[in-house]
């Protein structure tokens, strides 16, 4: 059958289209009235381009293939974040903050989850060129704000910061398998396997360790990571870093998860995953990623995020849209032809029917250009 598509792919068809392009152009609006400046990225790089530096998770995930006139691996795009990284290192070369935003599809080889797809339409936005935590706090802030944008409630953004299990392994001394095998356990919340694979780890790192599980909760939860894990300088900034995010946003719905390292070969600072109710991934994932640019010539500061568009229109609530307004064929009826542009350059769906088309089955009409006493009015379309 030549017409299924892959496993993981599909189609969007005109209204989930719809919904995703009103998605798009409010969440690019809420960018651009902030100052990040909207680029396009190619779908396709050398993949050294693509998995260079913080990239090299995507490793994995990226397709490749041979690019015919050169003779070198291209990749498709996994991820639109270290494309923005060249653009910011590579292109602008900017001395101050860059702030950039983005929308493309981005292809993976698997699915991120069960519920999600192999084609996203990822939409983001980064910052660099600032080390501060205020600029982790703007992109927070940012992410929020494009949700209120687009009416869907956050139940929850949990914080992490991936520094802290990175000070304790290197105090710790864990060889890179060992820390590979625990960091898979925290990811997991094993704590019985954590347990064992720590056996060998001294005090008090291994207590450090087997604490960060269960190191979650609110606010709270900083106060007692002050007090349970060791005082090494970058878990104290770490902490304050986390307490300055609480303290500055309070209108948020924080919570504390010192034990989600998701991107951990990625990020290097605060991190953070938004939720919303009734559904059970997180639907934004963000955070620092400073260095990124080093291949390209410039290691910046920098920190972002990003969602997968499909997936928030899947969850946002359809408004209802107006319908379409159903016209006659003009022809060389020039007074119709002036009302159905005028009605378009209002911002109205005017479908007009061909020579010899009876209905519209495209969008839903419910109103309709009638002529009475030799003038053209719109009419609501009566149902049967």
């Amino acid at each position: 059958m030549n017409w299924l598509l892959p496993e993981y792919i599909a189609d969007a068809l005109p209204a989930e289209a719809a919904r995703i392009e009103r998605l798009r152009r409010t969440v690019l609006d809420h960018f651009q009235v902030r100052g990040f400046e909207f680029v396009m990225p190619p779908m396709l790089e050398y993949l050294e381009s693509l998995l260079t530096g913080a990239g090299q998770d995507l490793q994995l995930r990226t397709f490749k293939l041979v690019d015919q006139l050169s003779g070198r691996t291209m990749g498709v795009r996994a991820d639109i974040t270290p494309q923005a990284a060249r653009i910011d290192a590579h292109l602008l070369n900017h001395q101050g903050v860059t702030r950039l935003s983005y929308c493309g599809s981005v292809l993976h080889t698997l699915p991120a989850s069960v519920s999600a797809g192999r084609e996203p339409v990822q939409i983001g936005a980064e910052l660099y060129g600032y080390a501060g935590i205020e600029a982790d706090l703007d992109i927070i802030r940012l992410m929020a704000g494009a949700f209120e944008a687009v009416k869907l409630p956050i139940s929850r953004i949990d914080l992490g910061h991936v520094g802290i299990f990175r000070a304790l392994a290197e105090a710790a001394a864990l060889p890179q398998e060992a820390e590979d095998l625990v960091l898979s356990l925290l990811q997991a919340k094993d704590v019985p396997g954590l347990s064992e694979a720590c056996a060998e780890v001294v005090s008090p790192y291994r207590e450090a360790l087997l604490a960060l599980p269960l190191l979650y909760g609110g606010v709270e939860v900083l106060a007692r990571a002050a007090a349970e894990l060791p005082a090494l300088p970058a878990i104290v900034a770490a902490l304050d870093g986390l307490r300055h995010v609480f303290e500055a946003a309070p209108e948020l719905p924080f919570s504390v998860d010192l034990s989600d390292l998701r991107g951990y070969h990625y990020h290097n600072g605060v991190v953070f995953a938004a939720y919303c109710p009734g559904y059970p991934a997180a639907i934004a994932l963000g955070g620092r990623y400073d260095g990124a640019g080093k291949t390209f010539g410039r290691a910046r500061p920098a920190t972002g995020f990003s969602m997968d568009l499909r997936e928030v229109a899947r969850l946002v609530v359809a408004g209802r849209q107006p319908g379409a307004i159903l016209a006659s064929y003009a022809g060389h009826d020039k007074l119709l032809a002036a009302h159905i542009a005028a009605l378009r350059a209002q911002g109205e769906v005017v479908v007009e029917l061909l020579p010899g088309e009876t209905a519209c089955e495209g969008p839903v009409c419910d109103r309709k250009l009638a002529l009475v006493g030799g003038q053209w009015i719109i009419e609501a379309i009566q149902e049967d």
